[in-house]
């Protein structure tokens, strides 16, 4: 895959650049945390523009994050909370605490949806929630776009500084992403046998 992503961007600049963060959206496998640095280092090296790059990285990621808004919208709550009172008890979640996340995500949810893309696994989950709970579309994609800017702009600065050893990044990236799904399925877990020793 790494072979890969360097080709396409080697061969699409700008344009392949935004291709890859718009895939790792929608296809999570494709990490962003080797995307961007490669792309700084080609900075770095006088290909790219390193502004250029972060701004291409930010349109091809924020467009991958409004698909899974727009999935979210689709569902719709009134699904989702039919499905949670049939099925809800497998992953903890109730038509209560759907309400309850509505009301929180009205309060919160731009800036939930920022601080989110700048998170490890949660960036690409964020956008769903956003769609379900119907934030704003014009709010949602502002919001994105400067997390993404922050998030692109750290991977593209650590490339830049890094130069050939770009790579590294991913060193640091991928256990710190790998602790934090292992936290999320640990609380699952956790809670869902809770709840059946309850009964």
């Amino acid at each position: 895959m790494f072979d890969w992503i360097v080709q396409l961007i080697g061969r699409g600049g700008y344009a392949g650049i935004a291709l890859m963060m718009f895939l790792e959206n929608i296809f999570p496998p494709i990490p962003s945390w080797l995307v961007m640095p490669l792309a700084g280092f080609e900075a770095s090296s006088g290909r790219f523009s390193p502004v250029l790059v972060v701004i291409s990285g930010t349109i091809g990621s924020t467009a991958g994050a409004v698909c899974w808004y727009w999935l979210g919208r689709l569902v719709g709550l009134d699904r989702l909370r039919g499905l949670a009172a049939r099925h809800g008890k497998w992953i903890d979640v109730t038509p209560a605490k759907l309400d309850r996340a509505g009301r929180w995500f009205d309060r919160h949810g731009a800036p939930a949806v920022m601080f989110g893309r700048v998170v490890p696994i949660v960036r690409i989950l964020i956008s769903l929630p956003a769609g379900l709970f119907r934030l704003r579309l014009r709010r949602f994609v502002l919001f994105t776009a400067i997390g993404d800017t922050v998030w692109n702009g750290a991977l593209t600065a650590a490339g830049y500084a890094l130069r050939s050893r770009y790579a590294d990044v991913a060193d640091y990236m991928n256990p710190a992403a790998g602790i934090m799904l292992t936290l999320v399925a640990t609380v699952y877990v956790a809670r869902a046998f809770g709840r059946r020793k309850d009964r």
